[in-house]
């Protein structure tokens, strides 16, 4: 198991109650094994981080990027290495991605498991 700190375990637990409208959708196809049995959770603390959705048995994390990420690409790219550090995939995507094509976001996370038919 990946190890994170006690704040942003803290955090985490709050930002599940604050999801943003992709978060939601993205959520709504991903829980409970909908996405080929797939088992993702969301808003998971790595380190000092807190992933938006995480699927363990492939080191997948999959980010969800609103239009603060353009002024934070040296954030966010400090961040993806951490993540890539400890073995992990990063998939990013825009928000409006999410909101506007679902099932296209849905079949790169496969992708990236491949386990796309």
């Amino acid at each position: 198991m990946l190890s994170h700190t006690p704040t942003a375990l803290i955090h985490a637990k709050q930002l599940r109650q604050q999801q943003t409208d992709a978060e939601k959708l993205l959520w709504s196809k991903v829980r409970n094994r909908q996405l080929e049995s797939l088992k993702f959770r969301r808003q998971v603390p790595i380190g000092s981080y807190i992933v938006d959705f995480y699927c363990h048995e492939y080191g997948l994390v999959v980010e969800l990027d609103g239009s603060q990420h353009i002024q934070q690409a040296e954030y966010d790219q400090i961040r993806t290495d951490f993540l890539h550090a400890q073995g992990l995939m990063v998939l990013r995507f825009w928000n409006h991605q999410v909101l506007q094509n679902t099932d296209g976001v849905l079949c790169e996370i496969l992708r990236a498991t491949k386990i796309e038919d």
